[in-house]
């Protein structure tokens, strides 16, 4: 008995913003003081710590809940089935509808009912429902319809990651060029068959001191309007909660399915920050005392597409399923290994095997 993924689908945004975009704002830190170096040389640093050399926005007309049924269409028609025959639909997203021209979030009603909407599924059976759970959204869902599967509570589901992200951003603040837009969906059914699937997972949330290490606040910009908010992180603690507790989970993920790190095939983690990336790969391999990374390991979007929160390692696992990634292919009985650390405070890990 087993969760197999069936099926998968991305959406990646048309529009593509280059750092050099950026090179002409004027940033501010977080105390509303001007920062001292040009825009063109915060860039530069920028690229050097994160990678990131160009992120994709959505175009005017197009939305989350636009983007995340395009790519929910995807992954059904690879999975071959109809949006009438699944049990669940599941949405990780964190900000809803946004419209262009705001910054006002909309989750009434859901995205997962809009998608729903948009899919034009009837079935009254096929139950929608959201989940806010920072950028592993997508994960969380992938474990929570695996629950389900599990339990005999469904045997199709449909989970999408989707998010906006442009359009919460406070362009006065260096941080903003983290963040992207982006949908990844994938299906997930029940199989007789144990020769695939889902084998183990680890799902854990901090939230003594690391509760509000991402949060809704003013612009930098001085004269801002305080009542317009929009997302803030604090780097430094999040990059260090993650060095300090993923590489401890995904351990934790291997450990419960009898795995040693040498038999996984590939690591698909959160495209948050290149550095912090590696970094986290690296504790987890001397968790095992290796100190060599495997060839090809990890593969990596976050160049190119920036960071699109809970739409980053769905799009991976998609475009490594489609051959779309080079040097990076998954074949029958590889073992994969996706993990995500978000909204400063979430942690997840899942183990599959193809």
């Amino acid at each position: 008995m087993a969760t197999v993924f069936t099926g998968t689908g991305s959406y990646i945004p048309e529009r593509i913003v280059s750092n050099k975009e950026f090179g002409e704002h004027i940033f501010y830190d977080e105390h509303q003081v001007k920062l001292p170096q040009p825009g063109s040389v915060i860039v530069r640093k920028f690229k050097d710590i994160t990678g990131i050399e160009e992120r994709r926005y959505v175009t005017n007309d197009l939305q989350a809940s636009d983007i995340g049924a395009i790519a929910a269409k995807l992954a059904l028609q690879d999975a071959n089935i109809s949006g009438e025959q699944l049990d669940q639909i599941i949405v990780a997203h964190n900000f809803g509808d946004v419209r262009h021209g705001t910054i006002q979030t909309d989750i009434l009603p859901g995205l997962s009912a809009r998608i729903k909407h948009l899919l034009g599924i009837r079935n009254p059976d096929c139950v929608a429902y959201d989940i806010l759970f920072g950028c592993p959204g997508w994960l969380q869902g992938a474990i929570q319809a695996h629950i389900s599967i599990q339990a005999g509570a469904a045997k199709r589901c449909l989970v999408i990651g989707t998010e906006t992200l442009s359009r919460v951003l406070d362009q006065n603040d260096r941080d903003s060029m983290i963040f992207s837009d982006g949908a990844g969906a994938s299906v997930l059914e029940f199989s007789a068959s144990a020769e695939s699937g889902i084998l183990s997972y680890t799902v854990q949330s901090h939230t003594t001191d690391e509760a509000y290490y991402l949060f809704l606040g003013k612009s930098n910009l001085p004269e801002a309007d305080p009542a317009v908010r929009y997302i803030k992180m604090k780097g430094r603690k999040i990059y260090e909660y993650a060095l300090t507790n993923v590489p401890l989970a995904m351990k934790s993920c291997l450990d419960k399915a009898g795995i040693h790190v040498s038999q996984v095939k590939k690591v698909l983690i959160h495209q948050a920050n290149e550095k912090m990336d590696e970094a986290i790969i690296a504790r987890m391999y001397e968790l095992y005392g290796i100190h060599e990374l495997p060839k090809d390991i990890m593969p990596m979007s976050i160049h190119y597409l920036g960071n699109s929160s809970v739409a980053t390692v769905i799009t991976l696992f998609d475009l490594i399923r489609k051959g779309k990634l080079d040097a990076h292919q998954l074949h029958p009985g590889d073992l994969v290994l996706m993990a995500s650390v978000g909204a400063g405070m979430h942690i997840n890990a899942l183990l599959y095997r193809m």
